[in-house]
C-alpha cells in the first residue's frame, strides 16, 4: 500500500463496549494504514475501561492504548465515516446511505482466556489488513 491514500477516508470501528474488538481494530489499522485515513472506535455502550486483556495483548504487538476510554457511539462520527465496521452492535448502529458497512462476526473477547483473546486479535488483525487493500484498491 501506498504511504498515502488516494483520498481521505475515515473508518468508524464499533462494538457494544469499545472495550476490546473495536479498539484491537482501531490500534492495529492505526499503526498499519497510510496517511490520510482516520480511525474511530466507539461502543453502544461503552464499558468505564478498555479490558485489560485487550492493553494486555496490544503491548505484545507493540501497541499502545495509554490514552484510550471507551467511547460512545455518536450520530455524528458515523456520519463522518466512509466505512463503518461493526462487531456485536447490530441494529443499534445507525445507517446512513453513502456509507461501506461491514459486520464482522468476530467472538468477544470479554471474559476469554488470553490465548483466545490472542486468536482473535488475530482474526481482527486480518481482516484490518484485508480492509486495508480493499481501501486502497479504491472498492
Amino acid at each position: 500500500m501506498s504511504e498515502t491514500a488516494a483520498k481521505p477516508v475515515t473508518v468508524m470501528f464499533a462494538c457494544r463496549q469499545n472495550a476490546g474488538r473495536s479498539q484491537i481494530a482501531a490500534a492495529i489499522m492505526k499503526e498499519k494504514a497510510p496517511e490520510g485515513v482516520t480511525v474511530l472506535s466507539a461502543g453502544t455502550t461503552p464499558a468505564d475501561e478498555v479490558h485489560p486483556e485487550t492493553i494486555q495483548l496490544l503491548d505484545e504487538m507493540g501497541l499502545s492504548l495509554v490514552n484510550e476510554q471507551p467511547q460512545i457511539l455518536r450520530d455524528e462520527d458515523v456520519k463522518a465515516s466512509d466505512w463503518v465496521i461493526t462487531m456485536g452492535c447490530g441494529e443499534s448502529c445507525p445507517i446512513y446511505p453513502g456509507k461501506q458497512y461491514e459486520d464482522w462476526e468476530v467472538q468477544d473477547p470479554s471474559g476469554q482466556p488470553i490465548e483466545v483473546v490472542r486468536s482473535i486479535r488475530d482474526d481482527i488483525e486480518g481482516r484490518v489488513d484485508d480492509l486495508l487493500n480493499r481501501i486502497s484498491q479504491g472498492l
